[in-house]
């Protein structure tokens, strides 16, 4: 992976097929042994959103690496007082080795990349959650394998997990067929970002029908209806949203091998009912826990 060494990751689209690949083996072979750090590295951690398992998960997979933390509450540092981004940039990339930052605008992300002079990982933003796709596709292929000819059937909010979704899918070769109301569908742009690197080879499918996503598929996968920021829209987006419910109907239509992944965290009984969160289909508890041997992998990567 030395290719990674130094680099930033704030999309899907910044690796390669086969760099992508090769992160996922790294991942599974990081979970399955034990890592004996060489030069213990600092990572910051500067999150503007709440976060329950993108912190956890990198705090613990960077001290298993033998490296340090350090929260960087906004609330707490001079970001939080008007800072310029630049600078406070410029100085973080004097401190850390590697800083992951969760936050809206993906522009802030690629502020900090141009100037911090240290890897930037995208935790999340309004436009992606890359981080969050590495352990789905981990999940998928510890379930099947192979990723390559799989069908991943996405039913919801064409969001940030979306569109990380529609590229991720696209690079190691998978189907993506997204569902989602019509005045929610995700951005054309990331679209034919996915259509481009398909080529042809698989499907990219964007509809407003969830029965004709399903159907025959191999994964099926939703998030909240409201994303971070969404909250006050969330009661105006129920009816909106409700045909879209990943319930036990629209499982019945998938392949009888199908797996259910959700990025958490899930409000159930709106976006997913309970009986499919809890039952044999489910996937979601692995697939929160591969956040961590992912997310340990994309920073040893990236640190070499």
């Amino acid at each position: 992976m030395e290719a990674l060494k130094g680099r930033d990751f704030l999309s899907m689209a910044d690796l390669k097929r086969g760099e992508l690949q090769s992160l996922l083996d790294l991942a599974a072979h990081l979970k399955a042994g034990s890592f004996n750090p060489r030069h213990p590295k600092v990572l910051g951690l500067l999150f503007y959103k709440a976060s329950t398992r993108t912190r956890v998960s990198f705090s613990v997979a960077m001290y298993q690496l033998g490296g340090q933390v350090i929260d960087l509450n906004p609330s707490s540092t001079q970001v939080g007082r008007g800072e310029p981004l630049v600078d406070t940039a410029r100085i973080l990339g004097r401190y850390l080795d590697v800083l992951a930052i969760r936050t809206f605008a993906q522009q802030d992300l690629e502020i900090f990349a141009r100037y911090a002079n240290i890897p930037v990982i995208n935790a999340l933003s309004d436009l992606e959650h890359p981080c969050q796709i590495l352990a789905d596709l981990l999940t998928i292929q510890e379930r099947f394998r192979e990723l390559a000819g799989l069908t991943l059937s996405y039913v919801g909010d064409g969001n940030n997990v979306a569109h990380s979704l529609l590229l991720g899918c696209a690079l190691v070769g998978m189907n993506i067929r997204v569902a989602t109301p019509a005045e929610h569908q995700p951005l054309s742009a990331v679209v034919q970002q996915a259509e481009a690197i398909a080529a042809g080879r698989t499907e990219v499918l964007v509809t407003t029908d969830p029965t004709l996503a399903v159907k025959g598929t191999q994964v099926v996968y939703t998030d909240v209806w409201a994303s971070m920021g969404q909250e006050n829209l969330a009661s105006d987006r129920i009816p909106v949203f409700q045909p879209y419910q990943v319930n036990e109907e629209l499982l019945d239509l998938a392949d009888p091998g199908a797996i259910v992944l959700h990025c958490l965290p899930a409000h159930r009984g709106e976006e997913i009912t309970d009986a499919v969160i809890e039952g044999p289909a489910s996937c979601v508890w692995d697939q929160a826990e591969n956040r961590l041997h992912a997310q340990k992998a994309l920073l040893a990567s990236l640190l070499d």
